[in-house]
């Protein structure tokens, strides 16, 4: 699947933004299941996008090391 390079890497900073506004609203949301539901969703957002923005550092950081062309299609 290809997608627009600004949407490509505007995407782990989408992800934090999610999770930080689940937690937010499950302090204020106090019908039965969803904050536990908030938090958990929340929780899982901020997991992911810091995942994806330490493994794309990751990779950049050992790909410049390596020397390997980019292939642009």
């Amino acid at each position: 699947m290809w997608i627009s390079k600004p949407i490509y890497e505007s995407l782990p900073y989408f992800y934090l933004i999610a999770g930080a506004l689940f937690l937010a609203g499950s302090m204020y949301v106090g019908h039965s299941f969803w904050p536990t539901l908030c938090f958990v969703v929340g929780l899982l957002c901020l997991v992911a996008g810091l995942v994806v923005l330490l493994k794309r550092r990751d990779f950049r950081s050992t790909d410049k090391q390596r020397g390997s062309q980019r292939l642009d299609y």
